[in-house]
């Protein structure tokens, strides 16, 4: 084992830590045997999302379906046994198993006879996505409730005339006593867990979309995850951090796209404050109504109105608490964005720059032209009932927890780098360099002093200096100039909402996004990160969705950037094309799979309707790549230099066997 007694007595005290775990030459060895078999294996399925945007139905069912992976392996199963239909039924039961089982009660006389076919397929379909995994790392997965059952049903062998008796008789007694059902559930959640071995989010699960609060909770039940934090994800966690600012930009997202279910029912914001104040103070203004809101009828007249004034309330408490984070902070280099000042509050324009606009409203009664920037006490209170309320939020604080423990401005994962936005760049090439916290900072310098910062605003101690910059940093990472998660130049809301001409609408983007097509600056970017000596390192990007319709390629760089929104949010599907980009990484390759709009998850139910992908072979490894390669290989290879030193340890008298 090459190791000598000098270095074992320098690791003294840690080895008989492990040996607690390890307590006898026997089980150091048996171990060691299990790790190094590990190492042969292939390595595991990673599973790559981005820009989920509140879409629950299709996230669920994308994750239900494995990127269309789980249809691939009953079609190599089935294909020439069983028809389409029958392939497509029993894809479904493995994605929907509870509700599929309802449906074909409804049809199927023969039950029993159901059960048993189907539960003999979903044996063969466990056994395929299983074949990779040792049979020690299967049991530690399997069920409690089937424990036993499935992993003998897993090794089954029905050339052996003399248990074949045996395997049947233990499907019958399942459905004899009524367990087929739970069996059943049972085994497709075991397939599922077996295909997809690691997901990953590419940030913003939240806005725009009807229920981010519901792939929150499946993502909190999911056995292996991490989130990259999205610019709408960075802006929901500042809010349910208590920044002000940030919780007005929440409320008009969440406005703008007839979303307050979302705030009010699913996270029990209590809006009511704002609403009495919004009627109380502003007329109706037709250009702060929810988009959409006629077209998807959400809204009756009355409560048109109703959303519109709440909207212009804050909005305009928005722009005054933006206006003084502005203030605050000199060095985000954002004096631009105060507009307030620039308003001709009589004659209803605004100059910026050189030119002046006229304003579709200018009815502010709120805002004081000698203090624009000053909250009136009615504001002030709405401000801290909604900090109250989003604070006091269980389920957004849970959820908000989880983001903090599980995610992070970016990943790096064997060999491939993981973030949301970009990494600021100046037009010449070199990282843009920012001044923050009395340094230079740019490159992953930056990013890592900016997750330092956004955890600060969160868990920080109330009333702090430090809680108060972390609060306004999260606001700056969500829309400040040219930061990592937003990424351009600035955010145009005030325009938007107030300003007819187009032409002030324009968010410059920052040069990361053309500078990233030449493959120099994306293998820059990798060595900053430290996998610049890796081959096959990538960088996997959203944010930004491709415009497949436009003919966008989402894979640039000569392969060294994928970027994987492709619109899964509907309310870019017409620009992009199509409804979200998927990223599969398994033992042979990486493989790229472009999604089509989903329908429902009651028709994928009742009539087995599949989200039609269509999937490129993006890179093939030049051998299928073992988990001795991966991350997890590094960590098993150093746990069994650690059981080699115990094992010397032992021999040498040093630590004595329990």
């Amino acid at each position: 084992m090459n190791c000598d007694k000098a270095e074992v007595l320098g690791d003294l005290r840690y080895l008989k830590l492990l040996a607690k775990e390890y307590p006898s030459i026997q089980s150091a060895s048996t171990e060691t045997i299990n790790l190094q078999a590990i190492l042969g294996l292939p390595k595991g399925t990673e599973h790559f999302m981005s820009d989920l945007h509140g879409e629950y139905e299709a996230f669920e069912h994308i994750l239900n379906n494995c990127s269309g992976v789980i249809r691939e392996k009953v079609d190599i199963l089935y294909g020439n046994s069983m028809s389409k239909r029958d392939r497509a039924v029993l894809s479904t039961l493995i994605y929907y198993p509870h509700q599929k089982l309802d449906e074909v009660k409804k049809t199927v006389t023969d039950m029993n006879e159901w059960y048993r076919l189907t539960l003999h397929r979903m044996i063969e379909v466990c056994r395929l996505v299983a074949s990779k995994y040792t049979r020690s790392k299967v049991r530690k997965l399997l069920p409690p409730d089937f424990q036993f059952i499935i992993d003998e049903l897993l090794h089954t062998n029905y050339e052996i005339k003399n248990k074949e008796q045996y395997y049947e008789s233990i499907i019958q007694s399942i459905v004899d006593l009524d367990r087929a059902d739970a069996f059943i559930e049972a085994l497709a959640g075991l397939i599922k867990r077996l295909v997809v071995d690691r997901l990953h989010i590419v940030g913003d699960i939240y806005d725009r979309g009807p229920r981010p609060d519901i792939i929150m909770e499946r993502l909190m039940s999911h056995h292996c995850v991490d989130i990259q934090w999205g610019n709408h994800d960075i802006l929901w966690m500042g809010a349910a951090a208590g920044s002000p600012a940030c919780i007005a930009n929440v409320l008009n997202n969440s406005m703008q796209y007839s979303n307050l279910d979302v705030i009010e029912n699913a996270y029990g914001i209590n809006l009511r404050p704002l609403a009495v104040f919004a009627q109380e103070t502003y007329h109706y203004s037709s250009c702060f109504a929810p988009k959409n809101a006629k077209d998807e009828k959400k809204y009756g007249p009355k409560d048109l109105r109703l959303v519109s004034k709440m909207h212009k309330a804050i909005l305009v408490i928005q722009f005054k608490l933006e206006g003084q984070i502005i203030k605050r902070h000199p060095e985000f280099q954002m004096e631009e964005r105060l507009l307030l000042d620039k308003v001709d509050y009589q004659n209803g324009t605004v100059t910026i720059g050189e030119k002046t606009y006229p304003l579709k409203d200018f009815q502010f009664p709120t805002i004081d032209p000698k203090d624009p920037y000053a909250l009136t006490e009615e504001e002030e209170s709405v401000v801290e009932q909604l900090i109250s309320s989003f604070k006091g939020s269980e389920k957004l604080q849970r959820h908000t927890r989880f983001l903090y423990s599980e995610g992070g401005l970016y990943k790096c994962f064997n060999g491939n780098l993981l973030y949301h936005g970009c990494i600021p760049f100046q037009e010449d090439g070199s990282f843009m360099e920012f001044s923050f916290g009395g340094e230079r900072l740019c490159g992953k310098q930056l990013v890592d002093y900016a997750e330092e910062v956004a955890r600060q605003g969160y868990y920080s101690r109330p009333g702090s200096p430090q809680k108060q910059y972390g609060e306004d940093f999260l606001w700056f990472l969500w829309c400040g100039k040219n930061s990592p998660l937003f990424g351009r130049l600035r955010m145009a809301t005030f325009e938007r909402m107030l300003i007819e001409d187009e032409s002030t609408w324009v968010e410059p983007k920052n040069a990361y996004y053309t500078l990233t097509q030449q493959k120099e600056i994306c293998e820059k970017i990798l060595s900053e990160f430290g996998l610049g000596d890796k081959p096959y390192s990538h960088i996997i990007n959203g944010h930004i969705p491709v415009r497949s319709r436009d003919g966008e390629d989402p894979v640039r760089a000569d392969g060294k950037l994928i970027v994987i929104d492709g619109g899964f949010c509907k309310a870019y599907q017409k620009a992009t094309g199509i409804a979200g980009y998927t990223l599969f990484y398994n033992s042979y390759g990486i493989r790229l799979a472009s999604h089509e709009p989903f329908d429902s998850t009651v028709s994928a139910i009742q009539q087995n309707k599949d989200i039609i992908s269509t999937s490129v072979v993006y890179e093939t490894a030049q051998h299928r790549i073992l988990v001795r390669e991966t991350d997890t290989g590094a960590q098993l290879l150093a746990k069994i230099a650690d059981l080699k030193r115990l094992l010397a340890a032992y021999m040498l008298g040093v630590i004595k066997e329990d």
